[in-house]
């Protein structure tokens, strides 16, 4: 598995407008046969940086990822839309095909 982080810090003029723009590229991107999760949150220390978490089946599917038309679109948008070149995590973790619950806190059942 993948597991891609990338912080997005956008200029502040173009807060509001940031998902609606990347709207089409992370509909796109789910719906890539290899990806496992695009989510963004926004950051609860800058309301001005978003912060994306990907997962990728394989090496293969980041690859073909990054071959996509939606991707190349995506990444000749965001700099406009940008303050400063994002930051980003990419490890590969062997074994893995997602998310795993949390062993030091449970949830009792509430059924």
């Amino acid at each position: 598995m993948i597991l891609i982080v990338v912080k997005f810090t956008v200029l502040p003029e173009h807060r509001d407008a940031w998902l609606p723009a990347v709207d089409p590229f992370t509909q796109a991107v789910r719906a890539e046969p290899g990806n496992l999760w695009f989510d963004w949150s926004v950051s609860v220390d800058d309301p001005n940086q978003f912060v994306l978490v990907e997962g990728f089946a394989d090496a293969d599917a980041g690859a073909d990822h990054v071959a996509t038309d939606h991707f190349t679109a995506a990444m000749e948008l965001m700099p406009s839309m940008l303050a400063r070149t994002p930051e980003i995590i990419n490890v590969e973790i062997p074994d893995r095909t997602g998310w795993s619950e949390m062993g030091e806190l449970s949830v009792p059942d509430r059924s």
